[in-house]
């Protein structure tokens, strides 16, 4: 038999319906651990227990189903604690007492698994030996759960007093999870923290439900949303020590470097963790306090239809409590398009939240109201780390709730992830897309490569453009280079800060300050892919070479026949350049290496500094060592022309100073220029 595969099972339903009954008699563990739960024979907060399911007879090759099993409390004072609990499961065991009926938390706890997302459950009829008619029991539940996600659910007779559907409703699990697909490692975990304690030797252990990626024996992990890192010194599954845990699998971490929170003041230390909490991997995301949303707000009634008013609206602007994970977090709701949220209505939002929440587009939530007296509504994330702005432009901006209603409607599509955060951000980081949903990764590569090779969308290093945004910037770039070598043909052309500061009203570069930056040196590197190229701090066409403009055109004609004319007895600098045009051709034939500067008066030209190295060279190869008389009079010059000619080509390497005397430097002549 392969290794058992992980699933989540979460009981729900009314208080006292015998939901911890139930998973004793499943499990053989009583889920029930506080002491005031067993003094008030009531579950007040999240229990714990696992069984061991074998596959039903037509699974074949036969396998283990290994079912984490979290009990919720059905009091309506504990609803929040149900909701820490119903995060990340697989399946739903709600449970309706035979002689009670539908209640009013059957249904919250209900509404409550619809908003996050729980499609898969079995609905277990308890307490089936205090009547006579099941059927009729059966038939009320199924009139009940018409309209839910679980309207097709099966539903078990039991007893816990006489056994009767036990091993029924385990039979029904095991056909449940033979249909129900494995959590996928997406490379991106999380284990949202439901339950905190120290063990005396062992130090601080955290439980939660592993999603989206392993952990590891030894792993070095982040604590979100904190930030803070540790290392997990042991990893355990169901009491048993393992060195990897995947996902869906109920896990307990030991945690020496962090301490039980202390919260109840409100005030943590800088390594505490407590349930809420989540415990993930460098690079996985970052928490963020705005979060924009689908809001949905069920049509279904807590009471008899007949007798229960119309709910109030949800309006803008309510303080309420988001439950994502194991978190609960106050927060403020803010409506794109309209002022209130009715019964059986969608509304696109933005949550405003006191609290940083790490969270992935896709990821399901649950809203109550301020007092946690009431469930209002569910939703779903759309834009977990909005571009930075503010809220007033953001929710009338109609591009932006046009991209998240799009986003909405298709919550699994990768591709409408990536064209979405480009209309939303104009550019998109891709490893921060990799990151910011519960997609797999493989998934939004596939998405970006395939939308790279329509053409839909351009990749430099890793920024993502749309491709009509993105064209307009490298082909504004090469106009400004362009008029740049128009305007100033001498220099050899134009500098990037320069180039920068004047792309900085570009949409792309303006609308998105964070990446301007890398925007800009994605534009460079495209240009430099294409005719132009970058030396020394500079950019050029790759066919540019500087050149006098014609207004100093006639100065550099000057110029340059006074230095042919005298080759090693030139006029000096300042007869050379006697006004402002010679003064700036000169710069130029000196920047251009048409002309070498060698000493601060003397100028000569490139061609006679080349013929004199080569005269000199010859001179010293044959005669070993020169005075400057010698060389003066080898080179038919003057004594002003060559000791700076000299100290030029000592410099150079050339030439080496002993004394009053020259001899080679032994450096190749390629090396003067």
């Amino acid at each position: 038999m392969s290794a058992a595969i992980p699933y989540i099972l979460a009981t729900a339903g009314h208080i006292d319906h015998g939901k911890s009954a139930l998973v004793r008699a499943l499990s053989g563990v009583d889920p029930d651990r506080l002491p005031e739960e067993k003094r008030r024979g009531i579950t007040i907060d999240l229990g714990f227990a696992f069984v061991t399911l074998k596959s039903p007879p037509e699974v074949a090759p036969a396998v283990e189903y290994q079912v984490g099993i979290v009990d919720v409390p059905g009091h309506e004072d504990f609803v929040k604690n149900m909701v820490a609990g119903v995060g990340s499961i697989d399946a739903a065991l709600l449970v309706v007492a035979a002689d009670d009926g539908w209640m009013p938390q059957t249904e919250e706890h209900l509404q409550i698994l619809a908003y996050q997302g729980v499609r898969r459950g079995i609905v277990a009829l308890s307490k089936a030996d205090l009547i006579t008619d099941p059927g009729a029991a059966m038939e009320k539940i199924r009139r009940r759960l018409a309209g839910s996600p679980l309207a097709d659910a099966p539903i078990v007779p039991t007893s816990v007093v006489n056994e009767s559907g036990i091993d029924l409703l385990r039979q029904s699990l095991a056909r449940l999870f033979s249909r129900t697909p494995p959590q996928q490692d997406i490379g991106k975990p999380r284990l949202a923290v439901d339950r905190v304690f120290s063990l005396k030797g062992i130090g601080t252990v955290v439980t939660g439900t592993l999603s989206g990626g392993m952990l590891l024996h030894g792993q070095t992990v982040a604590l979100q949303p904190a930030g803070t890192s540790a290392r997990i010194r042991t990893l355990q599954i169901h009491g048993r020590d393992v060195d990897a845990a995947p996902p869906g699998a109920r896990v307990a971490l030991n945690l020496p470097d962090m301490e039980v929170s202390r919260n109840g003041s409100g005030i943590r230390g800088p390594r505490s963790i407590c349930r809420g909490d989540v415990v993930t991997v460098a690079g996985v995301g970052s928490a963020c306090k705005t979060v924009d949303v689908m809001l949905e707000r069920s049509g279904r009634s807590f009471g008899e239809e007949s007798q229960s008013a119309p709910p109030r609206p949800f309006k803008s602007g309510l303080i309420v409590h988001v439950h994502h994970g194991s978190s609960a977090a106050r927060a403020r709701v803010f409506f794109y398009d309209r002022g209130a949220l009715f019964a059986g209505g969608f509304a696109l939002a933005r949550l405003e939240l006191d609290a940083p929440l790490l969270a992935f587009a896709g990821d399901r939530f649950v809203v109550r109201d301020w007092s946690q007296q009431s469930t209002l509504a569910g939703g779903i994330v759309l834009d977990p780390q909005p571009a930075p702005g503010g809220r007033r432009a953001a929710l009338r901006e109609p591009t932006r709730s046009e991209n998240l209603a799009r986003r909405a409607a298709s919550p699994g599509d990768a591709a409408v992830l990536v064209l979405t955060q480009l209309a939303l951000d104009v550019v998109a980081d891709r490893n921060h897309l990799l990151v910011k949903s519960r997609l797999p990764s493989d998934q939004i590569d596939g998405a970006v490569t395939s939308l790279v090779s329509s053409g839909a969308l351009v990749s430099v290093n890793d920024l993502l453009f749309d491709a009509a945004a993105w064209h307009d910037l490298p082909r504004t770039a090469a106009g400004l280079v362009d008029e740049h070598h128009r305007v100033h043909p001498e220099q050899a052309g134009l500098s990037l800060p320069d180039l920068r500061r004047r792309m900085e009203t570009e949409p792309l570069l303006r609308s998105r300050p964070n990446f301007r930056a890398s925007i800009f040196d994605a534009a460079i590197e495209a240009l430099q892919s294409g005719e132009f190229v970058v030396r020394g701090g500079s950019i050029r066409r790759a066919g540019h070479f500087p050149r006098l403009p014609a207004r100093l055109q006639p100065a550099g004609e000057r110029l340059r026949a006074a230095l042919a004319k005298h080759a090693l007895d030139p006029p000096s600098r300042k007869e050379l350049a006697r006004d402002d045009l010679s003064n700036q051709a000169l710069r130029f034939l000196c920047a251009s290496g048409e002309a070498i500067e060698v000493s601060r008066d003397l100028v000569i030209s490139a061609d006679a500094c080349a013929k004199a190295a080569t005269a000199i060279r010859e001179y010293l190869q044959s005669h070993g060592s020169a005075t400057v008389s010698d060389l003066k009079t080898h080179l038919s010059s003057s004594r002003r022309v060559m000791v700076p000619l000299l100290e030029y080509m000592d410099g150079a390497g050339v030439t080496r100073r002993m004394g009053d005397r020259r001899v080679l430097a032994g450096q190749p002549a390629a090396k003067l220029m």
